[in-house]
């Protein structure tokens, strides 16, 4: 059996289920591997405050990862110890294609989110990540060209209608190893859980990859074990086959 040491949790379709709401059961197998000393990373593509209402309701006191990456915060949840910024007229640039493209955009800020909008003064903000939307498919495809025609940016994130950009360089495997580097441990001693394709640098690279069994087929492919799905306690059911059951 690896040496877990640290759980990395994805939220969105990982850790939360459709209600966005994590569960008595899968709280209970969280909070006794926390309690044992395993050290509980949620490792998100959402900003800063729209998890940390969640941190607070798991009741941690370890490092937090967010925008893919973008942030990572140290264990008092306001010191920021890396950041990893999108050029600002890179990003400019995007917006403005994808409201041609009459996408639903979303530009992460260090500060707030903005949505269908930038700022006039967008060169006077930290820029953390892109996201947009849209149900074609042919237009998600052509955002994503339009991203890898930029120097130093890439896509972090795709589904069924979402594109997501950071900064090239940048996800979750990369902000996973600064933390455990932190913490003097390797990513031998992580098992990372996730659904999406920006979790599957972090699964590829944990010591135990686990993909949720609603996790895209790509997501499947590239861990090591496949657990029950977000709706079903799919994290607790990890923790307890990997963690929990270590001990007994």
């Amino acid at each position: 059996m690896t040496d877990i040491r640290l759980i990395a949790l994805d939220m969105d379709g990982t850790l939360l289920d459709d209600k966005k709401e994590i569960t008595s059961w899968t709280k209970k197998q969280i909070m006794k591997a926390h309690q044992a000393g395993v050290i509980i990373v949620l490792c998100t593509g959402r900003p800063f405050h729209h998890c940390y209402t969640y941190v607070q309701n798991l009741q941690l006191n370890s490092h937090l990862i967010t925008c893919n990456g973008g942030q990572i915060f140290e264990s008092d949840y306001t010191t920021v110890i890396a950041e990893n910024l999108l050029e600002a007229e890179a990003l400019a640039d995007l917006y403005r294609y994808a409201r041609d493209l009459k996408m639903d955009t979303w530009t992460i800020s260090s500060k707030e989110p903005f949505y269908n909008d930038i700022p006039d003064n967008y060169n006077d903000y930290r820029w953390l990540k892109f996201s947009c939307s849209h149900k074609d498919e042919k237009i998600l495809n052509k955002i994503e060209a339009k991203v890898h025609s930029i120097d130093g940016i890439e896509v972090s994130n795709r589904t069924a209608v979402t594109v997501e950009v950071n900064p090239a360089g940048v996800n979750k495997a990369a902000a996973l190893e600064l933390v455990c580097e932190k913490l003097g441990i390797t990513m031998k001693n992580v098992m990372a859980v996730g659904d999406s394709l920006n979790d599957v640098k972090m699964i590829q690279s944990a010591g135990i990859g686990v993909a949720m069994g609603n996790a895209q087929p790509a997501v499947k492919q590239a861990a090591d074990d496949i657990t029950d799905t977000n709706q079903h306690d799919g994290v607790g059911k990890a923790i307890e086959k990997y963690i929990l059951s270590a001990w007994i």
